[in-house]
């Protein structure tokens, strides 16, 4: 179903205004044309200061200027982590303009949690090093008493095995 221009327009704003992915419009010297409201909480950074300049500043990377050397798309991860931020950003060009838009979505909490996770798997790996460890030098010790009374043991029957043959001579 295609919907008349007006209503498209309508449709395509209100996605743009509601969405909780950070949207920017960027021309070809990647200099900021048009940003929705989920780009600055996303960046956290004032939406007054965004129009006219350079995306760079904002996303902290690069995105766009290789975006538009390798042809105008690009999909790629990024960690900022100086400014704690995660994102995965779809670049494209826009259609008989000379516009790229990027679609930024957070995933600053899903890398928070593989890195916890990380940690817990990292510290879950040492406990059980630790453990195995304590778990040898136990059974190294039970070893050494267990030789030193064989040992003496092995020396006490000798002895008497020897005063009965002596007896028996």
């Amino acid at each position: 179903m295609e919907l008349p221009k007006s209503q498209e327009s309508t449709h395509t704003s209100a996605i743009l205004q509601h969405t909780p992915n950070g949207v920017l419009l960027v021309d070809k010297d990647t200099l900021i044309r048009f940003v929705n409201p989920a780009f600055p909480s996303i960046f956290k950074c004032d939406n007054d200061k965004l129009l006219g300049q350079p995306a760079r500043e904002f996303v902290h990377s690069d995105c766009f200027e290789r975006a538009i050397s390798k042809g105008g798309t690009l999909m790629v991860r990024e960690n900022i982590p100086e400014h704690d931020i995660s994102f995965r950003v779809g670049i494209f060009p826009i259609e008989d303009e000379d516009l790229y838009c990027g679609i930024f979505i957070d995933v600053s909490e899903e890398e928070k949690a593989r890195k916890e996770l990380l940690e817990l798997k990292s510290q879950t790996l040492k406990h059980a090093q630790e453990v195995i460890s304590r778990q040898m030098q136990a059974a190294q010790e039970i070893a050494g008493l267990l030789g030193e009374t064989t040992a003496e043991t092995k020396v006490l029957l000798m002895k008497l095995m020897s005063l009965y043959r002596e007896e028996d001579k």
